[in-house]
């Protein structure tokens, strides 16, 4: 498994990366949040980036949760926060509802949750693009102001996307799947940021499954696609760490 770690003795944070990212994908957040006092660890997914399948540790794909428990018992963390943006969202709500004891708190941003409720499946289907699957991802997952506006930056989103998966590796199940009632039982502090422009995850698309969430607090980030993350940093680290900053560990002396 590929990582990245910032080191230090600062509060732990994950960051699972998108379907069509890698760990490369953070590149505008794992520095604002070091400086800000953060442990930042970021992995490729099996199959993602430079992390490959090893037939030799058993049974293949695995779950993204379990190799996500195993890197930080690996690496001696016993509790951190974490964040997932569109398909590392799924992964992050699946490891909250299984070992929610490790986790200080839970960022989701731009994503549908993988949540498998007939109301949100339909949500999905109507707003669904005929024959946008078979054009690049740039057209449903970058907003088109970032699009016109950032060619150089555009062009780099690209070529992260372009080697985000290995080809012949299959994707990684859920340790089982996303419902209203699982996420329901989350009982860590939770923040949510949406995207105004976002084709896949819209914020009314979002809201359906952020309102069975015990407790949360919602961030709406206008004229963002669904790579919200990489398209307006400073509004999303700004969003990240306000939250986090309210959930530190305090220390004494």
């Amino acid at each position: 498994m590929w990582y990245t770690d910032t080191g230090g003795d600062g509060e732990p944070l994950v960051l699972l990366h998108a379907n069509t990212g890698t760990s490369a994908s953070w590149e505008y957040q794992q520095d604002d949040f070091s400086r800000a006092g953060y442990r930042v660890i970021a992995f490729d997914r099996r199959g993602s980036g430079q992390s490959t399948p090893d037939s030799s540790s058993g049974a293949q794909p695995g779950t993204v949760a379990d190799d996500l428990d195993a890197l930080v018992k690996q690496l001696g963390i016993d509790r951190f926060h974490l964040l997932g943006i569109a398909g590392g969202g799924f992964i992050a709500l699946d490891y909250a509802a299984w070992h929610g004891d490790k986790l200080q708190s839970l960022t989701v941003a731009a994503s549908t949750g993988s949540i498998q409720e007939d109301e949100i499946q339909q949500f999905i289907k109507r707003i669904e693009i005929p024959g946008i699957r078979e054009q690049s991802a740039t057209y449903r997952e970058v907003g088109a102001s970032y699009r016109g506006a950032n060619p150089e930056g555009l062009k780099k989103w690209h070529d992260i996307e372009e080697g985000a998966r290995q080809a012949g590796v299959p994707s990684q199940p859920l340790r089982s799947p996303n419902t209203y009632q699982k996420i329901s039982q989350l009982n860590m502090p939770v923040s949510v940021i949406s995207a105004g422009a976002d084709l896949l995850a819209p914020p009314a698309l979002m809201m359906l499954w952020v309102k069975h969430l015990a407790q949360h607090e919602w961030t709406l980030i206008p004229d963002a696609g669904h790579a919200v993350a990489w398209e307006r940093p400073e509004q999303f680290n700004k969003t990240v760490l306000a939250f986090l900053a309210k959930h530190r560990v305090k220390r004494s002396g």
